[in-house]
């Protein structure tokens, strides 16, 4: 029976450490520099973030570097980080 689980325990260990392109298992990543949100009307906007807050739906609360809030849908919303290198 022991044998049986180690098996089971070894397979599942093996699937999640598999590689999965760039996916990252543990998301670590909380801090970015600046968002592009698309608005109704069509137009996109790239705001420097001073700091954001997501909520347990799909809103993304983004305070922008000069003070103005936006509450955005997450689909209308991709947040990014500038490279260290």
């Amino acid at each position: 029976m022991k044998k049986i689980y180690a098996i089971i325990l070894a397979a599942v260990m093996l699937v999640s450490l598999s590689a999965c392109g760039n996916y990252d298992a543990f998301d670590t990543v909380y801090t970015y520099d600046y968002a592009i949100v698309s608005f109704p009307d069509g137009t996109t906007q790239t705001i420097e973030l001073e700091q954001w807050t997501d909520y347990e739906g799909e809103q993304i609360q983004i305070t922008a570097k000069d003070g103005t809030v936006y509450l955005v849908n997450s689909v209308n919303c991709v947040l990014v980080k500038k490279s260290d290198k």
